[in-house]
C-alpha cells in the first residue's frame, strides 16, 4: 500500500514542492518505508529528492530548496515485496520517450509475462525489484510506438489504453510528462483509490490528483472526483481530458481501505469512511450482543484498539448502552505497526506504541474492538497487556471477518501460514492468541456498512475474506510462489536474477552457475538504478540532508 500525489498549479512561477510534502504527510498513514517528490522545472527538466523514511525526515528546508517548478509527482512507500532499498523509493523516472516521472499505488500479477516482453521485444532494462519501474516502462514503451516528435493527448489515451490490455492486477498511478502536464489512471476494477480536485487560482485553477480525498480538503480544493475503473485523466495548463481507456470491468475497490487503510476523514468512491466504520459498529454490536447471549458472558465496558477501531468501538458501546473508555494509550512517535515491515519489527512496537491503564481493565471483563486481526501479533500482545494489568476476561470484536487468505494487491498479508485465522475457527484463533473469546463481524455485515452509502457499490475486492481474486490470474502455483518470496525473512534481500512473478516484483540481476544469486541492497542509490551516480538518471537531493547540522 502506498500513497501517491500529482500536483499541477496555475502560476509557472510557484514552486509546488512545498505544498506535495504537505499532501504526503497527510498521506504518510499509507507508507512509512520511503517518500519521494519530483518536479517540473524550466525548459522540461525534473529535480528529485526522495530516500528512505518519513515525509518529516527526508523533506527539509535545505532538501526542498532545489525543487522548482510548479508541477509535480509525490510518493509514500510501503513495501510488500522485494527490498526496502532507497533505489525504489518513488517516483520512478525514464528519460525516453519525452521524459516521464511516475508514481503507483498497488500490485501486478502477471509480471512474469511482462518481463519476458520488456526483455525480448521492447529491449528495456528493469534495473530494481519493483514492479511500478515495470509497469513505467510499459507505459513509456506504448508511447515509443507513436514515433512522433510531439505527442498529443490522443497518443497518451491509447499508450494507457494498450497498457491496461496488457497489465493484470491493482494498479492507481500519477505520472508525469517533461514539459507536457500530468497524468492519472486507475486499472479496470478500481481496485485501489485515486481521485481529483481543483482549487481556484488568479484566473485559472490549480488541479491535484491524491490517494485520498483528504488531502483536497486540506489544501484547499474542492470537487473532488474519483478517477473512475479503467480511466485516465490528462492534465495541462490548458485543459483537462478524461477518457474511458479501458472496457467495462467489475467494479470492485478494495474493502479493506474503509476497514484499516482510508483515514476516516476521507471519502472513498463516494463513501465516508468515517460513516462506514461507524456502521461497521453498529453491525458488529449485533453480532456481539448474539454471541455473548449464545455463550452467556457479561461485559463491563468496550476499549478500542488505537486509532482505526476508535469510531466503530464508539457506535458499538452506544448501541449495546456499555461504558466506552481509552483503555489504551498510544504513543504518537511510533508508526503503523501493521505497515513495519518484519514480524519481529511489529511485535517489538507493539509495547512502545501502547500503555493499558490498570484502572480500565482491573477485575473487569473487557471487550476490546479492532478493526481486523491478520497476523495476531498485535492481537496477542495487547491482550497479555490487559491480562497484566488484571483483566477478568478479555473478548476480542473485530470489525472485520477472519482474513484467511493472501492480499495480492498491495497490502503485506504475504503468507497464508501467518495468517492467524487460516485454517482455524474462532475457538482456535481465541486460543492462539490468548482471548477468552473472539467476535468476528459477518462479510455481507460488512459490504452492507459500505454499501448503504453509495448503492452503486454492490462489488468489492474481498479476496482475503474468500479467496476469490477479482482480476483472475490467482491460482494456486502463483500464491505459494507469492508467498515463497514475500516472505518476512527474505524481506532483508533483494533477490536479483529471478524474472518470474515477484507478485508484481521484476527481477533482473545476476544468475551464475544456473542458480540465482542473492547481494546485500545497495543503500546509495540516487535515482531509479541501482547504484547510479548523479550522472545516471536524476540528481537526488535527498543526500544533501545528511549534510545538515
Amino acid at each position: 500500500m502506498c500513497g501517491i500525489l500529482g500536483l499541477l498549479l496555475q502560476d509557472p512561477s510557484v514552486d509546488c514542492a512545498p505544498e506535495i510534502c504537505e499532501g504526503l504527510a497527510l498521506l504518510q498513514h499509507r507508507g512509512q518505508d520511503a517518500c519521494g517528490v519530483v518536479t517540473c522545472g524550466p525548459k522540461g527538466r525534473f529535480f528529485q529528492c526522495k530516500g528512505n523514511g518519513m515525509v518529516r525526515d527526508v523533506f527539509h528546508a535545505n532538501s526542498m530548496s532545489p525543487l522548482v517548478g510548479s508541477m509535480g509527482v509525490g510518493h509514500v512507500r510501503y513495501p510488500t515485496a522485494g527490498s526496502s532499498s532507497h533505489a525504489e523509493a518513488q517516483p520512478f523516472y525514464v528519460n525516453s520517450p519525452y521524459g516521464i516521472v511516475f508514481a503507483h499505488n498497488g500490485n501486478l500479477i502477471n509480471t512474469e509475462g511482462l518481463l519476458r516482453f520488456m526483455d525480448a521485444e521492447a529491449h528495456r532494462h528493469i534495473n530494481t525489484s519493483s514492479d511500478s519501474e515495470l509497469l513505467l516502462n510499459i507505459f513509456a514503451n506504448n508511447l515509443q510506438q507513436t514515433g512522433k516528435f510531439r505527442i498529443n493527448e490522443d497518443d497518451i489515451f491509447t499508450a494507457i489504453g494498450g497498457l491496461m490490455q496488457q497489465v493484470k492486477g491493482a494498479y492507481a498511478c500519477v505520472a508525469m510528462l517533461a514539459g507536457f502536464g500530468i497524468i492519472a489512471f486507475r486499472d479496470p476494477n478500481g481496485i485501489r483509490p485515486v481521485g481529483m480536485a481543483t482549487r481556484k487560482a488568479g484566473n485559472g485553477r490549480d488541479y491535484l490528483f491524491a490517494s485520498e480525498s483528504v488531502v483536497a480538503d486540506a489544501s484547499g480544493f474542492g470537487e473532488w472526483q474519483d478517477v473512475g475503473p479503467g480511466e485516465a485523466i490528462i492534465i495541462t495548463r490548458s485543459s483537462v481530458t478524461r477518457r474511458q481507456v479501458s472496457p467495462p470491468a467489475t467494479f470492485a475497490p478494495d474493502i479493506f481501505e474503509y476497514v484499516y487503510f482510508a483515514r476516516p476523514d476521507s471519502v472513498l468512491d463516494g463513501v465516508s469512511v468515517y460513516r462506514s466504520r461507524m456502521a461497521m459498529g453498529d453491525a458488529l454490536a449485533d453480532e456481539v450482543e448474539r454471541v455473548l447471549h449464545e455463550r452467556n458472558l457479561s461485559v463491563d465496558v468496550v476499549i478500542p484498539v488505537p486509532d482505526t477501531s476508535r469510531v466503530a468501538a464508539l457506535n458499538l458501546a452506544q448501541k449495546l448502552q456499555l461504558p466506552y473508555r481509552e483503555g489504551f494509550i498510544k504513543n504518537r512517535y511510533v508508526g503503523r505497526t501493521f505497515i513495519m515491515p518484519g514480524q519481529q519489527q511489529r511485535k517489538k512496537n507493539v509495547r512502545r506504541k501502547l500503555n493499558a491503564m490498570a484502572l480500565e481493565f482491573a477485575n473487569k471483563n473487557v471487550l476490546i474492538v479492532d478493526d481486523s486481526i491478520v497476523r495476531g501479533t498485535t492481537s496477542k500482545e495487547i491482550i497479555q497487556m490487559a491480562k497484566d494489568v488484571g483483566a477478568k476476561k478479555v473478548i476480542v470484536a473485530s470489525c472485520a471477518p477472519p482474513i484467511r487468505y493472501s492480499n495480492v494487491y498491495g497490502i503485506d498479508m504475504p503468507s497464508r501460514v501467518e495468517l492467524v485465522a487460516h485454517r482455524r475457527n474462532e475457538d482456535e484463533i481465541a486460543a492462539q492468541i490468548g482471548a477468552d473469546l473472539v467476535i468476528f463481524q459477518t462479510l455481507p455485515d460488512l459490504i452492507s456498512s459500505v454499501t448503504q452509502f453509495n448503492p452503486g457499490l454492490d462489488q468489492f475486492d474481498c479476496s482475503v475474506f474468500t479467496g476469490e481474486y477479482v482480476t483472475g490470474g490467482v491460482d494456486e502455483d502463483y500464491l505459494q510462489h507469492l508467498e515463497s518470496l514475500r516472505a518476512d525473512n527474505a524481506k532483508a534481500k533483494l533477490k536479483c536474477g529471478d524474472v518470474g512473478a515477484m507478485e508484481g516484483k521484476g527481477g533482473g540481476g545476476i544468475v551464475r552457475n544456473g542458480t540465482t544469486e542473492e547481494k546485500e541492497v545497495s543503500m546509495g542509490c540516487s535515482g531509479p538504478m541501482n547504484g547510479a551516480d548523479d550522472t545516471i538518471g536524476l540528481f537526488n537531493n535527498f543526500k544533501d540532508h545528511w549534510k545538515v547540522s
